[in-house]
């Protein structure tokens, strides 16, 4: 695993190492322009949590994904996104890779 200071260098690693999508976070599933993987279509490979030093709403968690047909990409979540926006079966996919 590696380690980053901060998200953008998190971001930038992970997108020279081939994880070049970005990933935004739906209720039941990770979209990126045309495709949509719902939970069991990716897997979690890396992961990076970000503090703030003072305001909570700095912290942030950076996933490296990997979808079932090749796809590589990032998605970056606030700290508390889990239990926002989003069902039930990715909240508990991605929060496990939070503790």
């Amino acid at each position: 695993m590696y380690i980053y200071d901060t998200v953008s260098a998190a971001v930038n690693g992970l997108k020279q190492r081939g994880y070049t999508m970005d990933f935004n976070l739906s209720e039941n599933c990770l979209v990126c322009h045309d495709h949509t993987f719902k939970v069991e279509d990716f897997e979690i490979t890396e992961f990076y949590r970000f503090e703030g030093n003072s305001d909570p709403a700095d912290e942030a968690t950076v996933y490296a994904i990997e979808g079932n047909k090749g796809h590589k990409g990032v998605l970056v979540t606030g700290y508390g996104a889990s239990a926002e926006g989003m069902g039930a079966e990715m909240a508990k996919k991605l929060t496990m890779h939070k503790n």
